[in-house]
């Protein structure tokens, strides 16, 4: 018998993904293993640590603009690697 693990996500995007994962051969640890793994991907765990707590619409904005700069900073840092500066 196969069991399916689903989780749902109401991503601020506005639209609902669902994470699952297929338990073969009733190996239910394996099974947890590749799910917390998805879900680490899928930025879940982020996500449900945000959401715990009220965040204000100026902090929002800021811890964006913060993950923006990070992102860009690490893409500039990958291409010089990649071009040999």
């Amino acid at each position: 018998m196969h069991t399916l693990f689903a989780i749902g996500n109401r991503s601020t995007k506005g639209y609902g993904s669902t994470v699952q994962v297929l338990v073969r051969d009733n190996n239910v640890d394996q099974a947890l293993r590749a799910l917390k793994k998805k879900m680490q991907r899928e930025g879940i765990f982020r996500e449900m640590k945000l959401r715990r707590n009220y965040e204000k619409p100026s902090e929002k904005r800021a811890r964006e603009k913060a993950e923006a700069v990070r992102r860009t900073r690490k893409l500039l840092r990958k291409r010089m690697e990649r071009e040999g500066y």
